[in-house]
């Protein structure tokens, strides 16, 4: 195969790392046939008014949707490496490359430190347009140094998840960042400091296994598919087809695996809400 991952149900061949966040064009058309103007579509933080659905977006989104105005990105100049000299039909190094012209993304993850609702807060947050969202040894670094300035300035830490899982380029690298993360918010919880874990479209594999399902509080967007293996693996495995919606964020919170859905429009507040509640301050009506 020349691509990471091809998808071959329903006639699908887009290779993962050419698909994008945020539609060409001047409209975009939801999976339910609802067409939406994209400038309408941004200003409505790409959520499509008429049904509710939410597009897929990436760490610039929202950052600017969190962050009250300006912030401090952390370890910008962080790329990845070719420990296991990985080259299939393309070269490992080729394909960081070729990502990093596209997306104009050093990896698959930014970290960020500002203000939202005019209280400190670090967000690292997932780009699943560089190499579907795959976590590799500089994305378990990037998020591990993200929850290390938290605790050293004492900070309530956001997690924005959004990825295919582990890189396989990077093989037990990729894999030793789901303890590496785990380790250092088991510190961060040592630390009394807040987690809010937010899960959007879609959340699988060692993201799941890891950081995404440990927050102190566990939110996802409506419609997200959050889930470690897909649905086509899991029926093919058990031999049953699967409940209607299932590894959806309303699947998951039904089953007691979220604790909320909270549309985009309602992120900051409701985040920033949750922080306040973990921290025991009170609550101005």
């Amino acid at each position: 195969m020349s691509t990471w991952f091809k998808r071959k149900d329903k006639g699908i061949q887009t290779p993962t790392e050419e698909k994008k966040d945020l539609p060409k064009g001047l409209w975009h058309k939801t999976p339910s046939g609802k067409i939406i103007d994209k400038d309408e579509l941004k200003k409505n933080l790409y959520v499509s008014p008429e049904d509710g659905y939410h597009v897929r977006v990436g760490s610039v989104e929202y950052f600017d949707i969190l962050f009250d105005d300006k912030f401090k990105e952390l370890d910008t100049n962080m790329v990845s490496k070719d420990p296991l000299k990985f080259e299939d039909t393309k070269k490992y190094t080729d394909r960081i490359k070729a990502a990093q012209k596209k997306t104009k993304l050093k990896d698959a993850v930014r970290t960020a430190v500002g203000k939202s609702l005019g209280k400190d807060l670090v967000i690292a947050s997932m780009d699943f347009s560089f190499i579907g969202g795959s976590m590799g040894s500089v994305v378990g670094e990037k998020i591990s140094r993200a929850i290390t300035y938290a605790i050293e300035h004492k900070l309530p830490f956001l997690m924005i998840s959004k990825s295919g899982g582990a890189r396989m380029m990077e093989a037990s690298y990729s894999l030793m960042q789901l303890v590496k993360t785990s380790a250092k918010l088991a510190k961060l919880a040592k630390a009394g400091l807040p987690y809010i874990s937010l899960c959007t479209d879609p959340t699988t594999g060692g993201t799941t296994a890891s950081y995404a399902m440990l927050g102190d509080i566990n939110i996802g967007e409506p419609g997200a598919l959050i889930g470690f293996a897909g649905p086509r693996v899991i029926k093919d495995t058990i031999g049953k087809d699967l409940p209607e919606g299932f590894q959806t964020s309303e699947f998951l919170l039904e089953h007691g695996f979220l604790d909320k859905i909270i549309e985009r429009k309602n992120l900051k507040k409701q985040i920033n809400l949750y922080i306040d509640l973990i921290q025991n301050i009170p609550v101005r009506s």
